[in-house]
């Protein structure tokens, strides 16, 4: 810039000629001329990034991704090793590296939220913690809220956990079994905070924290002691809290299809299994080196089975009603009784008669409690950005025939389609689309699949050859 001042200086102050400043500094005529004549105005320069991520497809996706995760509460969010594993599995070829590099200049221009970190605990071995952490499912195309009970055992870092319906005593009890038969022991402590199925009340400066009668028998059973946590601190069981996250971010990402909770549980067990093939944290030793020795330490399970069920008698209304889990429930004929009973189960239940007699039996109402997915505003967004839908979070929930539909190559025939569904998800749902898929899409495109639906349909059985006599 001083340069360019020499001249503009000469040209307007000295009123030198452009030949007179070029032979003066020595400089090229165009040089003299473009400074001494022309506006010199400030220009931004903004340097075009380079590299895979911005030169292909790949920083767009992740950005896609990132943005479609924003709106989601932070715990459903993908983790950054998910994200560069889907990528993988589109064909990148980066590092791992390359994807947190781009995912972090990402989050500081969209994001301003920074992770608060943990305290880290020792413990003597055979001392367990237990936490319920909210997960997020999908079960018949529906979002599902799954209570996952997590044991964490801060020695050795193993954790088990196993997915309920609900929190209430009754999923609680049954929990802990499961988490000691996974452990294949029954650790000496457990630490919990004040869980309203174990504690009736809470610790004061006065007295200790009071137990409920059932936990306390279910305590004697096993054989373990209990150490309750202060009001409103949780850092007092900070492994369990850790790996409640550790599980949400890891195993529950984007969230997983579940058909049914066994099955679930069968899942995370063999992935919790798996994960412990890593070295401890802090210690840089296998954590399932650390928990065999840890394991030594654990109680025998008892040979007896433990039975967890709850007696409740209800209020029968008029209608033959009864309220259970905030949810009316006809059974037939309960008004024919003074009493009735209701034996609860973590899943199911039973309406008895005085005498015994089982009136009705089925599964507890928040069995069938799940959410719809917003598939009106999803299609609304992918059909802005149709290139998304093939790598979409919520691409693997959408039922089989639509989601053969949606995934076309062409993308203006995709953006077509993606249309055609938002104007059929006004009046019905996406189940029904399916289900009635044929009669729907036929009714807006002669031939939706682009194949000739009677030579498929000639190679199924006919009704006659699908029955034997």
């Amino acid at each position: 810039m001083s340069d360019i001042n020499c001249i503009k200086n000469l040209r307007n102050d000295k009123g030198f000629s452009i030949t007179k400043i070029q032979k003066t500094l020595g400089i090229n005529w165009r040089t003299a001329k473009k400074y001494g004549d022309e506006s010199q105005l400030p220009q931004s320069k903004i340097k075009k990034k380079t590299g895979m991520m911005y030169e292909n497809n790949w920083g767009e996706m992740v950005a896609d991704w990132l943005f479609e995760d924003s709106r989601l509460k932070k715990k459903l969010r993908r983790t950054k090793k998910e994200i560069f594993k889907e990528l993988q599995g589109h064909g990148f070829e980066g590092s791992y590296r390359t994807v947190c590099y781009f995912i972090a200049e990402w989050e500081t221009s969209h994001n301003d939220t920074n992770d608060k970190g943990y305290d880290r605990l020792i413990h003597p071995p055979s001392e367990a913690q237990v936490d319920f952490g909210v997960m997020e499912a999908v079960k018949d195309g529906e979002f599902v809220d799954v209570h996952a009970l997590v044991m964490s055992y801060p020695f050795s870092n193993t954790a088990f956990t196993v997915p309920l319906p609900s929190e209430n005593q009754e999923c609680f009890l049954e929990g802990l079994k499961i988490l000691f038969k996974q452990s294949k022991g029954v650790p000496r402590k457990i630490r919990i905070d004040n869980l309203t199925p174990a504690v009736k009340k809470v610790r004061s400066k006065l007295e200790e924290a009071q137990l409920t009668d059932a936990f306390i028998q279910f305590q004697n059973h096993y054989g373990f002691e209990v150490q309750v946590c202060n009001p409103r601190s949780g850092h007092e069981k900070g492994s369990v809290e850790n790996k409640v996250g550790y599980i949400r971010y890891n195993f529950f990402p984007t969230s997983p299809v579940m058909n049914s909770y066994e099955e679930l549980t069968e899942d995370l067990y063999k992935k919790l299994e798996q994960d412990r093939q890593r070295l401890h944290y802090e210690k840089e030793v296998r954590i399932e080196d650390l928990w065999s020795e840890e394991k030594k330490h654990l109680l025998e399970l008892p040979s007896e089975d433990y039975p967890v069920f709850k007696d409740v008698e209800p209020t029968v209304n008029k209608f033959n009603e009864v309220k259970l889990d905030n949810t009316l429930v006809h059974i037939p004929k309960a008004s024919n009784y003074p009493t009735i009973h209701l034996n609860l189960t973590w899943d199911k239940f039973k309406a008895v008669s005085p005498e015994g007699e089982i009136l009705y039996e089925d599964y507890r109402p928040y069995m069938h409690k799940k959410r719809a997915i917003p598939w009106l505003s999803i299609f609304k967004e992918w059909l802005k950005k149709p290139r998304v839908v093939t790598y979409s979070r919520y691409q693997k929930y959408l039922p089989g025939r639509v989601n053969d539909y949606l995934l076309v190559e062409d993308l203006i025939v995709r953006k077509e389609r993606l249309a055609e569904i938002i104007n059929l998800l006004v009046t019905h749902d996406i189940k029904r689309i399916n289900e009635e898929f044929y009669d729907l899409i036929s009714g807006n495109s002669e031939n939706p699949f682009g194949i000739d639906w009677s030579l498929y349909d000639s190679l199924a059985p006919s009704e006659r050859e699908g029955h034997h006599e």
